[in-house]
């Protein structure tokens, strides 16, 4: 079977040629590129998402879903729309049954890697905050320790730079922006993150020496959540075998810390992220 599901929207006119990261005749995991949603856009039916997109195309006999023989798709859980990596579908419906009894579960299914502002004085620390929508901020959430629900995940420091740490992170809970909206809590918002106060990571701020050329606009090493489903490790929903899926960290991440580790290995240049600098991004 192909190795990659290529999916078009006729709506945007946007085109995604999706990894296969492994499949049997009951499971299919997907590397979601950042910048599509996982399920349709409640108010706007015509923004692509994942889902929305491969029941198109399993409902209109696209090749990758004749070569498979599928009769049905149903993701077990979901990333935000700005966050790439792991995602797990079900090919049959005891499959997806079981898959969601795993994700329901507190257990550290899932790990991430984040690019977060700050430094963490810790190499491992944990976040327990419960969580729920924002009063006043619709799509928000936010730390409400009255009426939030349970909410715990577990980071470890992976590299430190000089005002940029990364970190990896295993959510015991599956609550909405729960690893952005606990580091935020925590004073380490992810990069890039602009709905949790983290601002985008440029590389003029980094290097002393920036030149752009006259008539050209710097784009930012990373303008969407710094934010990487690297690992999924769950026991097989029919065989109960241990599985491990894993996807390899994306190229704007990849870019972004070749540059931290070349210009960002000194000392601090500010408190935090939010104070009045030089630095600051206008």
């Amino acid at each position: 079977m192909s190795a990659t599901i290529k999916l078009s929207s006729p709506a945007t006119k946007e085109f995604w040629e999706i990894p296969v990261l492994f499949e049997d005749e009951h499971l299919l995991a997907l590397d979601k590129p950042a910048g599509l949603l996982t399920t349709p856009d409640r108010h706007d039916e015509n923004r692509p998402s994942l889902m929305k997109l491969l029941l198109d195309g399993l409902a209109a006999g696209k090749p990758w879903a004749r070569e498979r023989n599928l009769t049905f798709l149903s993701n077990a859980h979901r990333l935000d729309f700005e966050t790439s990596g792991v995602i797990l579908l079900a090919k049959n419906k005891p499959a997806f049954i079981t898959l969601a009894d795993f994700f329901g579960a507190e257990k550290p299914l899932r790990k991430y890697v984040a690019l977060a502002w700050g430094n963490p004085p810790e190499k491992n620390f944990e976040v327990d905050a419960k969580l729920a929508p924002h009063p006043v901020k619709p799509g928000q959430m936010c730390v409400n320790p009255l009426e939030g629900k349970k909410s715990r995940t577990e980071f470890e420091v992976l590299e430190q730079f000089s005002d940029w740490t990364l970190l990896r992170a295993a959510p015991f809970t599956d609550r909405t922006h729960q690893i952005r909206v606990h580091l935020k809590h925590a004073g380490f918002p992810v990069v890039a993150d602009e709905l949790y106060g983290g601002k985008k990571l440029w590389l003029s701020r980094l290097k002393k020496d920036f030149y752009l050329k006259p008539g050209k606009e710097e784009r930012a090493l990373l303008s969407r959540a710094a934010l990487h489903a690297e690992e999924l490790i769950l026991p097989h929903p029919v065989t109960n075998e241990p599985i491990t899926i894993t996807s390899e960290w994306p190229k704007d991440l990849r870019v972004a810390l070749k540059y931290l580790r070349q210009y960002a290995t000194g000392p601090s240049r500010r408190g935090t992220q939010d104070e009045e600098s030089e630095f600051a991004q206008e």
